[in-house]
């Protein structure tokens, strides 16, 4: 965890855990990432981005957790699973898809499935 990351959090360090355990499993299960803290996200990439976790609200307020973390990712289609808050196809077969985490629980073998494909999906692009 770098100082920036830490940082990020600043305003809302109750998703800190959160992140704290999403980064330890995509840099414990995706070989050669980099994570760069950004104003509004942090990414992940191997040779592009292929991940990001940000606190923006995907869902309404009402429907979002009062703790939460979003986790973005690519993949060449639509992903259709009632986790997903919202999905759009950036480019011609690159949609992004984002979900709301609420809880470590929810950063499971599903949403890792995702962005490990998410992952290989970026590796491969030219």
């Amino acid at each position: 965890m770098t100082q920036d990351a830490l940082l990020f959090f600043n305003n809302n360090p109750e998703a800190l855990p959160l992140y704290e355990f999403f980064e330890k499993r995509v840099l414990a299960e995706i070989e050669n990432v980099t994570v760069k803290v950004q104003k509004t996200q942090i990414s992940f990439s191997n040779k592009r981005n292929f991940a990001f976790a940000s606190l923006l609200p995907a869902r309404k307020a009402k429907d979002r957790p009062r703790v939460y973390l979003t986790v973005t990712f690519g993949l060449s289609s639509r992903v259709d699973s009632p986790r997903i808050d919202a999905a759009a196809e950036a480019y011609p077969n690159r949609w992004t898809h984002h979900v709301v985490v609420g809880t470590q629980e929810e950063i499971d073998e599903e949403l890792m499935g995702w962005v490990k494909a998410a992952a290989k999906f970026s590796a491969g692009k030219r």
